[in-house]
């Protein structure tokens, strides 16, 4: 069964961005699972449609967190993928 592909869009020197990758990494490794962190600062499309968004979550390629990440919600995200 495929682990559900999580995704944290980041940019540099953003301190919402430390605090989500940790959220995030508290998340995936309670439920054992990876994650990719992927920059904006070299791709002006991500730049152009994210930078007042950053830092934002996606799970299986639909956005679900931005800015303050839930992860109460996140984990309730993952587990209904994982079950599917």
């Amino acid at each position: 069964m495929p682990h559900p592909d999580v995704v944290l869009l980041t940019k540099a020197d953003c301190h919402l961005c430390t605090a989500a990758r940790a959220a995030v990494e508290r998340v995936t490794s309670s439920l054992g699972l990876g994650w990719t962190e992927q920059s904006i600062d070299a791709d002006p499309a991500l730049r152009e449609q994210y930078a007042e968004e950053i830092p934002v979550v996606f799970v299986d390629g639909i956005q679900r967190d931005f800015w303050k990440i839930d992860e109460a919600r996140l984990e309730r995200v993952l587990k209904k993928a994982l079950a599917a």
